[in-house]
């Protein structure tokens, strides 16, 4: 039985509102009896990966990429921190493989719990998947990283065939847009307790 804080944390609204997590995502949460603001962290994570992933199919419909790979990923990037809590209040990257490591023992495929590996060590070989996640957990909280950015314009310039400008400039508004509701996101993450 989920405790009371954590079935708060994946079920409110939010303000903004943030969209519920995908119900096994949840339902693992509440097996492994996640702390409250690691439900609520992934929720607003996945929010801003919905809202790029909504973007990137309407602005870039000639890019192909696993839609409900990303959203479970970003639903999922953080989950070694089930393990590693004092990751949840200070730095740290333990929980990067032991998420990979624990996603696999719960029977979650390899190529799916990759993002838990993937959304800090970003690179040359991550698909638009693990660059949308990436980006998602850093512009949540309205943090810009210039060449996380880059990469996902050049993957996003060589799909699509239209000038690189062009896609840097619709994806720096679309970003200030989601950046611009960071206070709320932030809000909603400190309102659920660490433990719980």
């Amino acid at each position: 039985m989920p405790s009371p804080a954590l079935r708060r944390a994946l079920t409110d609204p939010g303000e903004p509102h943030l969209r519920p997590l995908p119900d096994d995502v949840s339902a693992l949460l509440e097996e492994l009896s996640a702390p409250p603001r690691l439900a609520a962290h992934l929720r607003a994570v996945h929010d801003v990966a919905c809202s790029l992933a909504d973007w990137m199919e309407k602005r870039h419909p000639d890019v192909v990429f696993d839609r409900e790979a990303a959203l479970f990923g970003a639903a999922v990037h953080d989950i070694g921190k089930t393990i590693h809590r004092e990751e949840l209040s200070g730095p740290g990257s333990a929980h990067e493989q032991a998420g990979y490591e624990l996603l696999v023992s719960q029977g979650v495929d390899a190529n799916r719990a990759r993002f838990a590996r993937t959304h800090a060590a970003w690179g040359t070989d991550v698909g638009v998947e693990d660059l949308l996640v990436s980006v998602a957990d850093k512009v949540w909280k309205a943090k810009r990283v210039t060449d996380l950015e880059q990469l996902l314009v050049d993957r996003l310039t060589v799909a699509s065939g239209q000038p690189s400008w062009e896609v840097f400039l619709a994806l720096d508004d679309l970003l200030d847009r989601i950046a611009a509701d960071a206070d709320g996101r932030l809000a909603f993450q400190a309102s659920h307790p660490v433990d719980g």
